[in-house]
């Protein structure tokens, strides 16, 4: 059976890639090549560019309310189609079936949000700011934007980015991971039976030859990205370097601090989920665990005891509460993480590695793995693993907990489990981190609120979606008005003030 070519959309069609260079795309449960996918050229590129900036005119002078009325077509087939994209997340990436239903219903929400752009393109009016003059703002689009995004979420991330940008008046191309591009072609399916123009939205598939390119393109205005910091700072200073707005969200290295109150059976619960669901592959995954005071004495061997439970199989089945990591090259940079801490003296409690599923000996699984006695200089506390490996850290006190969370370079999602109201409020004031729960473990801002962290987890000032996400696909233009009547005679050589 030949293997599924994947290729792009540009221009409102399925454009089979031209440049002669394709990458495997795997099944994570199988290990077997499922199709490939084209990898952009330049040349590539700057059609699906040139599409967008063709779109452009006619797109950003539709009023607001009927692009919003597009959106909301798109809205409804997302709801007619969200299991047929859930089960392609799976096959691709290998999260657990459930697990991609929720991905992309938080997708979904963003779009829902973004069916709202005619209030949230409001500008402010002010009346006589001086004798006979009026001034107003408005938000204006910024042209073709683009989005470059992640493997570990291949409907939502890129849901944080399109569905406002084009909203607003934007006409956009989408670079998705190589890893996992099936979804993205379905969701440009969809844009075009809700009625969306040709060339407004486009879909390039590629590698850093297509990043490079959107970064250097003339006639990019703004790119979006979401990704390792590493990255995430090369695409922040290339896309500065050439005139371009640029949003670029990196890595993290998210603590969950427990206090001695906690409610322990609970916290388990939460740790379970957030360390391990995705088999870790979040940017909001919870992979330090702070304990404070003798609270680990107790829970670690709590949470050993559940990883023995953990179900591990194909996402697919129902009942699996943890899929395959996403690629062997994933699977191998993970253990390689486990033997750093075992070398430089962590306690191995559960060991990940190893582990192998029934009728699927050649997937890229792996169990849920548990380190305690972790301290700040190890490589698996300093560095992001992006796998289900959670680190135990003991801390005597709440004030040393937070000055560990602080002295960390990435400052993404934190969480803390007490029931002392003091605490919750001191450590959502103290703590250097963009995105906090209180007794949630995976804090993702609902999408009117906005997504962003602090430190080296965001270059760029303005965090994905919401009301900052509107403001970063749109420029501001103030306008000051006044009538002949009004002007008084003679030059004016001095600077004009209210009057």
């Amino acid at each position: 059976m030949p293997l599924a070519h994947i290729g792009h959309y540009i221009q409102g069609s399925p454009v089979a890639g031209s440049s002669g260079r394709t990458q495997d795309v795997f099944n994570p449960a199988t290990g077997a090549v499922s199709g490939q996918v084209a990898l952009a050229d330049t040349g590539e590129v700057g059609r699906a560019v040139a599409a967008a900036q063709a779109a452009f005119p006619a797109w950003s002078a539709m009023p607001p309310i009927r692009r919003a009325r597009l959106m909301n077509r798109f809205l409804g087939l997302l709801n007619q189609n969200k299991d047929a994209l859930a089960k392609a997340i799976t096959l691709e990436h290998g999260k657990v079936f459930t697990d991609a239903q929720g991905e992309v219903e938080r997708g979904i929400d963003i779009v829902e949000f973004a069916c709202g752009i005619p209030q949230l393109l409001k500008g402010d009016y002010t009346e006589q700011v001086s004798t006979g003059i009026d001034n107003w703002t408005l938000r204006q689009p910024l042209g073709v934007v683009a989005g470059v995004t992640p493997f570990n979420f291949p409907v939502m991330v890129p849901m944080w980015m399109f569905p406002v940008a084009i909203a607003a008046g934007n006409t956009f191309v989408l670079k998705p991971s190589p890893t996992d591009p099936t979804p993205s072609l379905m969701m440009a399916e969809l844009m075009k039976q809700a009625g969306f123009p040709d060339g407004v939205f486009n879909v390039v598939q590629g590698d850093k030859v297509a990043v490079d390119a959107l970064l250097e393109h003339p006639d990019v205005m703004a790119v979006s990205f979401v990704g390792s910091t590493p990255i995430a700072n090369y695409i922040y200073e290339t896309g500065a370097h050439h005139g371009k707005r640029v949003q670029a969200l990196g890595g993290a290295k998210n603590h969950m601090m427990v206090m001695p109150d906690a409610d322990l059976e609970k916290t388990v619960d939460a740790l379970m989920g957030a360390a391990y669901g995705s088999a870790g592959e979040r940017c909001m995954a919870i992979s330090v665990a702070t304990l404070v005071g003798d609270v680990a004495d107790k829970i670690v061997p709590m949470i050993a005891e559940r990883l023995k439970t953990l179900r591990v199989s194909n996402g697919l089945e129902l009942d699996a509460e943890m899929g395959p990591v996403v690629t062997a090259a994933a699977h191998q940079r993970i253990e390689g993480y486990i033997a750093s801490g075992v070398e430089e003296g962590a306690t191995l409690v559960s060991d990940g590695r190893g582990l192998t599923v029934a009728g699927h000996e050649s997937g890229f699984f792996m169990g849920g793995t548990l380190f305690d006695h972790v301290t700040a200089d190890m490589k698996i506390y300093r560095e992001e693993i992006f796998g289900p490996v959670l680190a135990c850290v003991r801390v005597k006190s709440f004030a040393e907990g937070i000055d560990l969370i602080n002295a960390h370079e990435f400052g993404n999602g934190v969480s803390l489990f007490t029931r002392d109201g003091n605490a919750a409020r001191e450590f959502s004031r103290r703590v250097q981190v963009g995105m906090v729960g209180v007794n949630v473990p995976i804090p993702v801002p609902m999408a009117w609120h906005g997504f962003g962290g602090w430190k080296k987890s965001l270059f760029g000032d303005m965090h994905a979606y919401g009301e900052e996400g509107v403001r970063f696909y749109t420029k501001q233009k103030s306008v000051m008005q006044r009538w002949p009547e009004s002007i008084a005679k003679g030059a004016e050589f001095t600077m004009p003030v209210a009057r």
